[in-house]
């Protein structure tokens, strides 16, 4: 497998949206040549979770690509998925390196720069910060940061910062001027009507 901050530099984030399911998702993307699928889904049992956290894992293994789950460290080490993205509200970095060992890619989304640096000391492999631009995906997400302290953080910090929010293939070109070493994006692909192609345009957008 490539190295981390390679296959983290377009990262899709799977939604189920009408008759699409996160395996359509998933699939498209990894098609594309997404080399990262982080796995949200906050309405399905955990079972189910599971279930639909391991057939993901079979098919991003067997593309040479990461499966992250979002939030739930419980699931990540129970399908042994290759790590997690975590936020303010979950559990800490620190605990959940302990439980997914040393081996496992642990993200965490910041709320100021200080909660990003005890984030880092406590070993997370990379930041995903944002929302950069205005999203209408994750309600509880906050203003937009824009690109200038995403320039911030991409100095501040050594490890790899992945640009979240709003991000399209129209600007992702500014995010990337930045310094961010990836982007993470939700409805510019899951609500595309053809999800393969919107994820081939973000590929192109990064340089791949």
């Amino acid at each position: 497998m490539a190295g981390v901050e390679d296959l983290l530099r377009v990262m899709v984030i799977t939604e189920a949206h009408g008759r699409r399911s996160h395996e359509d998702v998933a699939r498209a993307a990894l098609k594309a040549g997404c080399r990262a699928i982080q796995l949200r889904d906050k309405t399905i049992s955990d079972r189910d979770f599971c279930e639909l956290a391991t057939r993901l894992l079979d098919e991003c293994k067997e593309a040479d690509a990461l499966l992250l789950v979002n939030d739930r460290v419980d699931v990540a080490s129970a399908v042994n998925a290759h790590g997690v993205h975590l936020g303010f509200d979950d559990i800490d970095v620190l605990s959940a390196r302990w439980i997914l060992g040393p081996g496992s890619v642990i993200g965490y989304s910041p709320e100021t720069m200080e909660d990003a640096r005890r984030a880092v000391d406590s070993g997370a492999d990379y930041l995903g910060v944002g929302p950069v631009f205005e999203t209408s995906t994750k309600k509880d997400a906050g203003g937009a940061i824009g690109t200038h302290l995403l320039e911030d953080y991409c100095r501040v910090f050594e490890v790899p910062v992945v640009a979240v929010g709003g991000v399209h293939p129209g600007n992702a070109r500014e995010v990337f001027a930045a310094g961010a070493t990836g982007v993470a994006v939700v409805s510019a692909v899951t609500r595309a009507a053809d999800v393969e192609a919107a994820a081939r345009a973000m590929m192109e957008a990064a340089g791949r």
